[in-house]
């Protein structure tokens, strides 16, 4: 894993070196506050340049004015916006001055209704949600229509913040781990994975080849498992019950194979910073994999035969190319853009940079639902030929070294989750224990995309471009 470089920047530089980073062809990732042994704040931005395999770390002083970068980086609006509902930075100029996050504490006012709407002789307000179907997560959308038109499409999706970050704080790099496990329950293995790294990167300790081998492993199983869940899911907001129904049982049967492997479905306590807590058991694993391979190909042709099922999703919820890298989306909704991007191969860790792996990172053009679900369904194929050549390419040896980052270390550590970039910032105090963790989740990206496939469209696809997003909003409401 190549660590970010950092380079300090004056607040009245930073639009000047957006611009710069802009035209060199580079991308913008996050900005978060991180604190300085003095008790000041600092910003942190986050970037990629163009071949280059590490990120690039900007560090910005946040006393006094901070401008505002998000006219040139649309995608930084939330994280700005979320970092002056957090940590109290005023960001100059910001194009979208409203409140984020709802307030937190009981002294309060939550005032989520200043968000800009639309009105008119004919046009109609529906507040949806935050209770809305089943299980699903709890958020309230405001939809502004005509008929079945919708005009406008507003998201409030931090209800339940959990103040996952601050929870961090004073815990020790080990019991910060069990944290990062619990913050996205289908995501458990990436954010492990990423906080893991990032830890270890701040210990400048190298992993044994074992132990990278098997986090691609759990890592590609539990891709594997959600993406036969999203299936199912889209299957379920096409009407067709018996494919979610299906989809479901598929997803199922991936869990309950990671179960006899690790001790549980969600893949939970195997990664450690250093390595693994304990050996995977491996053994039959190619074989129950291989058993599955035939249903679910069949379960997909019959997918690809089901003509409704397609012209539910052609045409629906289209993300074009320039609005996908504008507001960050990632994984495979940027993927089905046509943003070939995905950091198992462009900033590769575990043992992504071994070629015999076969990675294979899928992309599409149309950038509309069924573009999305063609990428996952690409993915699901190399995920199982991937873990098939992982267990063949684990090497011997030990599958944990020592890992205690010294006082006042910081780093990242990163993952390809399912739903995209998933990376971690970690800041160590003078004591030895977390004094900072931001979590950079792909969920928080793409809903910030997501209003913008919804604009323009209409009531009855509503609940499919949103199933073909894969978004969650414990990923996002951290």
């Amino acid at each position: 894993m190549n660590m970010p470089s950092r380079r300090g920047m004056d607040p009245s530089s930073l639009e000047a070196a957006a611009g710069a980073l802009r035209a060199a062809g580079g991308r913008m990732i996050m900005v978060y506050a991180a604190p300085e042994a003095d008790g000041r704040q600092t910003l942190r931005y986050v970037s990629s340049r163009p071949g280059i395999a590490g990120f690039e770390v900007w560090s910005v002083p946040a006393g006094g004015t901070v401008p505002s970068i998000a006219t040139i980086w649309p995608l930084l609006g939330w994280y700005e916006r979320e970092t002056a509902d957090h940590r109290g930075i005023a960001f100059c100029g910001q194009p979208e001055p409203f409140s984020l996050i709802a307030p937190l504490r009981a002294d309060e006012e939550a005032d989520l209704r200043r968000l800009p709407g639309l009105s008119g002789d004919a046009v109609q307000v529906l507040p949806f949600g935050p209770v809305r179907a089943g299980v699903v997560e709890s958020a309230e959308f405001s939809f502004f229509y005509v008929g079945e038109a919708i005009l406008h499409y507003v998201p409030h999706l931090f209800l339940k913040h959990r103040g996952m970050e601050d929870r961090f704080v004073d815990q020790t790099p080990e019991t910060g781990l069990v944290l990062a496990e619990r913050v996205s329950g289908v995501g458990s293995v990436a954010h492990a994975l990423a906080y893991a790294q990032a830890v270890e990167a701040a210990a400048q300790v190298a992993v044994p080849g074992r132990a990278r081998y098997q986090r691609v492993i759990v890592a590609e199983l539990e891709r594997l498992y959600n993406h036969l869940h999203y299936l199912g899911h889209l299957a379920d907001t096409t009407t067709l019950k018996v494919a979610h129904a299906e989809g479901a049982l598929l997803a199922e049967r991936v869990k309950q194979i990671g179960a006899r492997m690790t001790g549980s479905r969600f893949l939970r306590g195997v990664i450690a910073p250093g390595g693994l807590r304990r050996e995977l058991r491996v053994e039959g694993l190619a074989g129950a994999l291989d058993a599955l391979r035939a249903p679910i190909r069949r379960y997909i042709a019959r997918l690809d035969a089901s003509e409704s099922h397609f012209d539910r999703l052609a045409t629906t919820g289209v993300l074009p190319r320039e609005v996908a890298f504008d507001q960050g989306a990632t994984g495979p909704v940027a993927r089905a853009s046509g943003l070939d991007r995905d950091l198992r191969r462009d900033h590769a860790y575990a043992a992504y940079d071994d070629p015999d792996l076969a990675l294979a990172v899928a992309t599409g053009t149309d950038g509309d639902a069924h573009a999305r679900a063609r990428v996952r369904i690409a993915e699901i194929e190399n995920a199982l030929l991937m873990i098939e050549r992982a267990i063949a390419l684990t090497p011997g040896g030990a599958i944990r070294v020592a890992c205690a980052p010294a006082a006042g270390a910081e780093a990242m550590g990163w993952a390809e989750s399912p739903r995209g970039t998933l990376i971690y910032a970690v800041h160590v105090g003078p004591d030895g224990r977390l004094a900072r963790v931001k979590i950079k989740s792909p969920s928080f990206s793409n809903w910030r995309v997501f209003p913008y496939t919804v604009h323009g469209t209409n009531m009855m696809d509503y609940a499919i471009n949103e199933a073909s997003f894969g978004l969650t909003i414990a990923g996002c409401a951290r």
